[in-house]
């Protein structure tokens, strides 16, 4: 069940550049759980839009199955949207993409969706590069079925119930990077001033842009011994950079402590703004992105911030040459050009 949100909104609230309120970028009342971190996830998810400058109907939302899945209702409600069977998510978003390239794919995940049912189908869509922005929201239990475990909690963390965990977690951000993905973050959902450019800078970006989010289960897993909890994530997170976005066009300052700033171009001109705080980490080599992911893990931190991107990012349309016209906008001449085309074509492959 959804509720909706009171439609009063104040004549004088700011507007983009479309002349859209934040208000049009959201969705109905959340019935997560009070406090949960997925809602925070959300509201980054509308702020980042509304900044961008993104016409709401040019987004398509992916889901598949858990708390997290059940988010975009939360949000954009005047976009695109499909809730997949669990784990399945990504074959679905890739179909989409296929057929209209057009728009602005963002894949909303958890981690039973994506690190257990869905393993293999994360996996592809990250080796296809598509172009999507895809977002895990990582609690590390599964909340609709009370709580166990997932794969992504942390060896030795303790759950709820007082149990263990003697199993060791799948890194997401590892994975991904390992398996080419050419954009790799993460983030805190309680960290909205790192998420939002990292939700805009993926969205700029041409190809598969995964981030992992570290979203607290206030009923399952907030208690003392969870390593996905509220106060171990603010004790232990290690920001590899602090985050700016800069859109075309657009001024933006920012004041920035001493060290080294480094600017990464996206395709379309836009800029990422990264001061260095890990002077032997470089977001654009990925045995440097891996070292320290994995030097942040012996020191149990967590590592946030931009992890690896390739600004040379082929997506799954150019490796495939598709057509420049999306699927649905194709005329019956441009899909049966008749015989003699066909026979051209049969020639050239004799």
């Amino acid at each position: 069940m959804s509720y909706a949100r009171p439609k009063f909104r104040h004549p004088d609230l700011p507007k983009n550049q479309l002349g859209f309120t934040l208000d049009y970028y959201e969705g109905s009342l959340s019935t997560l759980c009070a406090g949960c971190g997925h809602d925070s996830i959300s509201a980054s998810i509308v702020q980042a839009c509304f900044e961008m400058n993104i016409e709401p109907h040019r987004v398509a939302k992916m889901s598949g199955i858990g708390c997290s899945s059940k988010t975009p209702a939360y949000f954009l409600s005047n976009s695109h949207g499909f809730n997949s069977v669990h784990g399945r998510m990504p074959s679905v978003a890739t179909g989409a993409n296929l057929a209209n390239k057009e728009l602005t794919y963002l894949g909303v995940s958890g981690d039973g969706d994506t690190a257990s049912i869905g393993m293999g189908q994360f996996v592809h869509a990250v080796r296809r590069n598509l172009n999507m922005v895809y977002i895990v929201m990582n609690n590390g239990c599964y909340g609709l079925t009370k709580g166990q475990d997932s794969a992504t909690a942390d060896e030795g963390s303790k759950n709820k119930a007082g149990n263990v965990n003697d199993f060791q977690a799948i890194d997401l951000c590892s994975l991904a990077v390992e398996l080419g993905a050419t954009f790799v973050a993460q983030s805190f959902s309680g960290d909205k001033t790192q998420l939002v450019p990292l939700i805009k800078a993926g969205m700029k970006h041409n190809g598969f842009a995964f981030i992992n989010v570290i979203s607290p289960c206030v009923t399952f897993n907030n208690n003392v011994g969870s390593t996905k909890s509220y106060d171990f994530v603010r004790q232990h997170a290690e920001a590899t950079s602090e985050l700016d976005f800069v859109a075309p066009k657009t001024e933006i300052t920012a004041n920035y402590e001493e060290g080294t700033t480094k600017t990464v171009v996206m395709h379309d001109g836009t800029l990422i703004q990264l001061h260095k705080l890990e002077q032997e980490w470089d977001p654009q080599n990925k045995l440097s992105a891996i070292t320290a992911l994995y030097k942040a893990k012996e020191k149990g931190e967590i590592l946030t911030g931009l992890i690896f991107i390739n600004e040379n990012s082929r997506d799954l349309h150019a490796l495939l040459q598709t057509s420049d016209t999306p699927l649905n906008k194709l005329t019956q001449k441009d899909l049966c050009p008749g015989s003699e085309k066909l026979k051209e074509i049969n020639k050239g492959l004799r």
